[in-house]
């Protein structure tokens, strides 16, 4: 669906991608390195004998914790365990060595899986024969190398943008314009972010200057105004 940019006729030269939530299958990759981790610590013998009640407190309390990384109230080291302690303190289980040990886990299982979004290696193939391709994430330099690597995408990529590397996080505008250097655009007008978050990818994005797809898949209604909308990654075969 395009948005407000659709009459102009611009020439991309880099196209930038979100990775979790927009390439690799976050949901379905994270989901199954709780299920690991509640097995491999023996969570149902503490007292928490339904996975499915820990994963969504888990949840809840993870993406609470990112919120408060983005804005700069929490450091990345308190977010990567921090998330844990405070799960098991909901299921009564206030164990901090416990807490510090899962999370060790988790960021040693996590990169290894390997679910993608659909066809999201069959847009790159086709992307990457016609522009340079790089990932913009908010997400850890060593975490998301490795991600990219153990799921076979590593190679259509020019540039990693990180928020460590940058110094700077989405949505602001600091990683957009770091980016843009580091990837070598001339111009705000060659670059075209793809992301799943409309106001950390999508807006952030835009307020650069930039082009922005939003991926929304689950058709989410909201009243911005991207540059295109697209609910699969095929779809954005029609833009580029």
């Amino acid at each position: 669906m395009p948005g407000q940019g659709f009459f102009r006729f611009i020439v991309y030269k880099h196209l930038f991608f979100d990775l979790d939530h927009t390439l690799w299958d976050f949901d379905t990759n994270s989901r199954e390195t709780m299920l690991r981790i509640y097995r491999l610590f023996d969570l149902e013998s503490r007292g928490i004998t339904d996975f499915d009640a820990f994963y969504n407190v888990y949840n809840g309390h993870n993406d609470r914790l990112w919120g408060r990384f983005r804005k700069g109230f929490i450091k990345r080291d308190e977010l990567r365990w921090k998330r844990m302690w405070h799960t098991l303190l909901d299921f009564q289980v206030p164990h901090t060595q416990t807490a510090h040990e899962m999370s060790s886990a988790y960021l040693e299982i996590l990169p290894t899986q390997k679910a993608l979004i659909p066809n999201a290696k069959e847009v790159l193939e086709y992307c990457s024969s016609k522009y340079k391709l790089h990932i913009i994430t908010n997400g850890f330099e060593t975490t998301q190398t490795q991600k990219l690597v153990q799921c076979g995408l590593k190679q259509y990529f020019s540039e990693l943008i990180t928020s460590e590397k940058s110094n700077a996080i989405k949505p602001q505008r600091d990683i957009f314009l770091y980016a843009q250097q580091a990837a070598g655009a001339g111009d705000a007008n060659e670059c075209l972010m793809i992301g799943d978050a409309l106001e950390i990818d999508v807006l952030g994005a835009m307020g650069a200057g930039w082009d922005a797809v939003y991926f929304n898949p689950g058709k989410i209604v909201h009243s911005a105004k991207p540059t295109y909308e697209i609910d699969a990654l095929q779809a954005l075969l029609s833009i580029v």
